[in-house]
């Protein structure tokens, strides 16, 4: 008799393989059902509305993310070249701009949008939206080539599982992203996709916030706890103890909880708010923008969250992350046998925050403010992640321009 043998990381990556195929097949049903519905119920008139090709058009499933293509829309509206920016999000800001070269079009949200960009006629989609031919969202016949810009300073390979394979091009601002895209090409059998480096359009546009911004007051010593959300976030996980260890350290602190802990942790929140109200030591931060506590505060304590790196990187201050496990097993990174270099660089720029150091939690940021090699970690981060730094609107917006004229070039 013969045993096979399939060890824990090659079985889960199966495993999610597996469900990856399921999930495919059940919206590939629900695509032909959506597409069947779309024109029963007036689709055409938006089909007609989409027959007009454009040159260029950016699709966002999400106003969060206007922060990484206003920049790339303004570089668009200086040029006078002619932009569609199409939203899922019917508050998206860019629906107020007065731009004269951009047009800002809400498409709908969820499968009405996919259905939008399925009818699409484009030389050149930009969007930062994984998943493209994998899901709901298929490749329309009448866009000639599709470009994927990241939304974070982060490994590319932090996607989940396939969320890149099908773009024709991705700009990128790390060589570190590259060849975590090549090796994923090659493992699967790819075609070479077209990678440029171009840097990050937010940060770059943050920076030059904080650059042109006042100097700030002398104050005290203040500690930002700005948590992702869930049970594996800090207030999720450690909740009140969290917030009686930082109000413990006699430093200022701002909490500003994840947007999305004031409805799926609705009751876990209120408890907190109404245990800790807010008072001269401590406040708690709900503001649109998170670029002032950011630049008001001297040290981050966070988990998992993106703001990790937006906070090193442009205020180049220590951060601190709590002891949080990650499961590789759905993401692109199951594949690579190196470590992300995310998990790789966080301890370099920060410490890690266990339960039991809650009691130390004041001299470990006293510490942290005074030891100059976290400044110089994030210096390398910086060199590491973020090419072409005050550069990125405008890189995105050559590569598309000469893309375009190339795509033109070749069909005559």
């Amino acid at each position: 008799m013969i045993f096979l043998y399939i060890d824990p990381g090659t079985g889960s990556m199966l495993f999610t393989i597996l469900i990856g195929l399921l999930g495919t097949a059940v919206y590939l049903l629900r695509n032909v059902w959506v597409k069947i519905r779309f024109w029963l119920t007036g689709g055409a008139k938006d089909k007609q509305q989409a027959q007009d090709r454009v040159p260029y058009a950016i699709f966002t499933d999400s106003k969060r993310y206007w922060n990484v293509f206003g920049p790339i829309c303004d570089e668009f509206e200086k040029r006078q070249q002619p932009l569609v920016y199409m939203t899922a999000s019917p508050d998206d800001p860019a629906l107020k701009k007065e731009y004269k070269y951009v047009k800002p079009e809400f498409i709908g949200e969820g499968n009405r949008a996919f259905a939008h960009l399925n009818f699409l006629k484009a030389d050149i989609l930009l969007s930062s939206t994984p998943g493209l031919e994998v899901y709901q969202w298929k490749r329309s016949k009448e866009v000639k080539w599709y470009v994927h810009i990241p939304h974070a300073a982060s490994d590319i390979s932090l996607y989940r599982m396939f969320g890149i394979d099908y773009y024709d091009a991705i700009l990128l601002s790390g060589e570190y992203q590259m060849r975590q895209v090549r090796r994923l090409e090659e493992l699967r059998g790819l075609p070479a996709k077209e990678l440029q480096l171009v840097g990050i359009p937010y940060l770059d546009a943050m920076e030059q916030r904080l650059e042109s911004a006042p100097a700030l007051e002398k104050k005290e010593t203040t500690v930002l706890l700005a948590p992702s959300w869930g049970p594996s976030a800090i207030l999720g996980r450690y909740g009140k103890e969290a917030v009686k260890a930082l109000l413990a350290t006699g430093y200022h602190v701002i909490i500003r909880p994840h947007p999305q802990s004031f409805t799926a942790e609705k009751e876990m929140l209120e408890g907190l708010m109404a245990e800790f109200p807010d008072g001269p030591q401590l406040e708690w931060n709900r503001d649109n923008d998170n670029f002032d506590v950011l630049r008001r505060s001297d040290i981050l304590i966070s988990d998992f969250s993106g703001v990790i790196f937006d906070y090193a990187l442009i205020f180049k201050k220590p951060v601190i992350y709590a002891d949080t496990t990650f499961d590789k097993s759905p993401y692109d990174a199951c594949w690579l046998d190196e470590e992300p270099w995310t998990f790789t660089t966080l301890p370099k720029i920060g410490r890690q925050l266990k339960e039991s150091d809650f009691g130390d939690l004041k001299q470990i940021i006293a510490d942290m403010l005074g030891d100059p090699g976290y400044k110089e970690a994030i210096e390398a981060a910086r060199r590491e992640t973020w090419a072409h730094i005050g550069e990125s609107a405008a890189r995105t917006a050559d590569y598309m321009i000469a893309k375009e004229a190339e795509l033109a070039g070749t069909e005559k």
